[in-house]
């Protein structure tokens, strides 16, 4: 059976913990025609106003429709929930976890776009997907795509971020490619996903704006209390936090 790529989105009611998932979009490549799923759920969660201001789905939108769990495309995911398929998200780890309160387990190997895309333009200004729908140019490309899959590109929609995120795969394939030529790119972004990223410099706290070497020279103990001291640090600052120190 021939391996297939899910490039996936979510929308959800809010971004804490008990908030779910209200849109799913993804596309199936690996086959001649793509298959795309789009679909609207019903919640007993509220929308948070934050949430809805910057997807624009409103209450009115979700009525009749089925819960997450119970609707055609989740239940097509799960289908394809196998280990020789590859699922694609920008910044995975937060549509993984939101669909994991529907009861998702993923199987599939993960490739996150946002951690591939911090290794491989470490030195971009931002690595959000639509900073990178204008840096790159993806947006003068979408339309006759969308054209094509009966899509409506709208920013913050599911399924229209996952347009552009399958514009963006190709360029960043292309990119994984030149840094890496005698490597798989798609097995390299697997890997990528799943290899610590070098923070460079502090954009919070007393430090910000400073590298994590010049503070390492100038005030190590607070590296060091930063890595006893602090329970929400996350693995790539305690990685470049460790390098910054040499151990």
């Amino acid at each position: 059976m021939a391996k297939k790529y899910i490039i996936l989105d979510t929308e959800t009611t809010g971004t804490g913990e008990l908030d779910r998932v209200i849109q799913l979009g993804f596309m199936v490549l690996g086959e001649k025609k793509i298959e795309v799923q789009n679909e609207f759920f019903t919640t007993d969660v509220p929308i948070n106003y934050a949430a809805m201001e910057v997807h624009g789905i409103t209450p009115d939108m979700l009525e009749g429709k089925s819960p997450c769990k119970e609707s055609a495309s989740y239940k097509r995911l799960q289908e394809l929930n196998t280990d020789e398929n590859y699922i694609i998200i920008h910044n995975a780890k937060f549509d993984i976890d939101m669909l994991a309160k529907e009861g998702f387990k993923t199987q599939m190997k993960v490739i996150d776009t946002l951690r591939v895309a911090k290794h491989i333009f470490p030195d971009e200004e931002a690595h959000r997907l639509q900073y990178f729908r204008y840096k790159m140019g993806l947006y003068l490309d979408e339309q006759k795509e969308a054209d094509e899959l009966g899509i409506t590109i709208k920013a913050h929609d599911a399924i229209g971020d996952v347009l552009v995120l399958k514009l963006f795969l190709s360029k960043l394939k292309e990119a994984v490619l030149a840094q890496f030529p005698t490597e798989n790119p798609v097995e390299k972004m697997v890997d990528l996903t799943l290899t610590p990223i070098l923070i460079k410099s502090f954009n919070f706290g007393k430090y910000k704006g400073k590298t994590l070497a010049e503070v390492a020279a100038s005030d190590a103990a607070y590296l060091r209390w930063m890595l006893g001291g602090m329970d929400n640090l996350d693995d790539d600052m305690r990685y470049s936090i460790n390098t910054a120190l040499g151990v």
